[in-house]
């Protein structure tokens, strides 16, 4: 299997088929090329480009999306081919064994409301979370995708996310928002406290599973 890490929370699995996780707004869409199988974390667009899928989808009739029952209604047509999915699900998308972790969106204010989110460990070693830091309970993960950047957190949730999933290896997700002085201090405080191999994969950067 291999991995390609594409801008911000965009991850390209490639194996007997093509999995994709989050292809959205600010990931390029050449992620999606010759793609069998997506999965969406949550509805926010930084995760879901409706135009990018109904376009990569054109052409692609046998392409499966895999989502949280809540993002469903912003599919449109692209209902049609998919399946909604929740915590504690075991399924097989483009060849990849799958399972979904959490439920909800991490809390970005409490006056700003809640969706859906799932993390989805795939081939039981590599873990994506969406925009949460729910911790795959029983799994032992050998990569984690670490969110680094957002509203929602801060360096020290990022740490001990990493400390508590006790991955092998961590790479920055959910990481556009940042500018050359954020990557430089927030890799600084990953690569000296989280316990993990940890490392920024630069946009396209593929590393082998």
């Amino acid at each position: 299997m291999r991995l390609t890490k594409y801008s911000h929370s965009c991850v390209r699995f490639e194996g007997d088929g093509v999995l994709v996780i989050d292809p959205g707004g600010f990931s390029e869409r050449a992620a999606l090329d010759g793609v069998d199988a997506v999965l969406i974390t949550h509805e926010h667009a930084d995760h879901l480009d409706l135009d990018a899928l109904t376009e990569a989808l054109a052409g692609r009739p046998a392409v499966r999306i895999f989502t949280p029952a809540e993002v469903l209604p912003k599919l449109g047509d692209l209902g049609s081919v998919t399946t909604a999915v929740g915590a504690g699900d075991d399924f097989t998308a483009a060849g990849f064994g799958v399972r979904a972790y959490g439920g909800r969106h991490a809390v970005i204010h409490p006056d700003v409301p809640s969706v859906a989110n799932l993390g989805y460990l795939v081939d039981g070693s590599v873990y994506h979370p969406g925009d949460s830091f729910d911790v795959p309970a029983g799994a032992t993960v050998d990569t984690l995708f670490v969110p680094v950047s957002a509203p929602w957190l801060k360096a020290a949730d990022s740490i001990d996310f990493v400390r508590a999933v006790k991955p092998r290896r961590a790479f920055a997700l959910h990481d556009a928002l940042l500018n050359d002085n954020g990557y430089g201090l927030v890799d600084g405080l990953m690569t000296r406290l989280s316990g993990a191999g940890y490392r920024r994969l630069h946009a396209g950067e593929s590393v082998p599973s």
